[in-house]
């Protein structure tokens, strides 16, 4: 059974680096699953930024859709480790390829059944998963239908996956704190 890690935090808050830091400690083959699609020249700095940070010898698997399979890929090149950048990115992706966001409810279900997958796909690869991903609700609430939708399933998306997760790591200020181990037990 595979081990997950959340690794979560706001923009430029330094998560990324901790989880490559992470993958690097805790993995020989590390596997990086890319979501990112380049549309423009920003998201194309912000890749090269990524590219560049990265060791050589990683593998690089491009997984904006249809990620549970990318696991299950990287787990039969003989990747010990994962790293998937990032949950908000494919969120994005998959909410932006739907033909209609207008139905909140058929948006829930089919983003569930693709984060169970992804979640099902990690706790069957014999290795660790780390998952990166941005906690974008803490600010205003946004004016548009398509904004909110993606806060509101990005914020489920970052609870199932972190209810799933052996570890979650709180990065802010470049500090990372394993906020799992602090977490209130209301369960008793």
């Amino acid at each position: 059974m595979g081990k997950i890690v959340l690794v979560t935090g706001g923009s430029r808050s330094g998560k990324s680096e901790f989880a490559e830091r992470y993958a690097a400690k805790c993995g020989k083959n590390v596997g990086y699953i890319a979501t990112a699609e380049v549309y423009d020249s920003e998201m194309a700095f912000r890749v090269k930024l990524h590219r560049e940070r990265r060791p050589h010898d990683w593998q690089t698997f491009e997984a904006p859709y249809d990620a549970h399979e990318t696991i299950a890929e990287a787990g039969r090149s003989s990747c010990d480790t994962i790293l998937f950048d990032c949950l908000t990115i494919y969120v994005s992706n998959i909410l932006c390829s739907m033909e209609s966001i207008s139905d909140s409810a058929e948006n829930y279900r089919t983003m569930r059944e693709q984060i169970d997958a992804l979640i099902a796909a990690s706790r069957d690869f014999d290795g660790t998963v780390i998952f990166v991903t941005n906690e974008v609700g803490s600010g205003i609430v946004p004016e548009n239908h398509l904004a909110r939708e993606y806060r509101d399933i990005a914020g489920l998306v970052n609870q199932w996956v972190g209810a799933a997760s052996d570890e979650v790591y709180l990065v802010t200020c470049g500090i990372a704190v394993n906020i799992k181990n602090l977490a209130a037990n209301l369960e008793d």
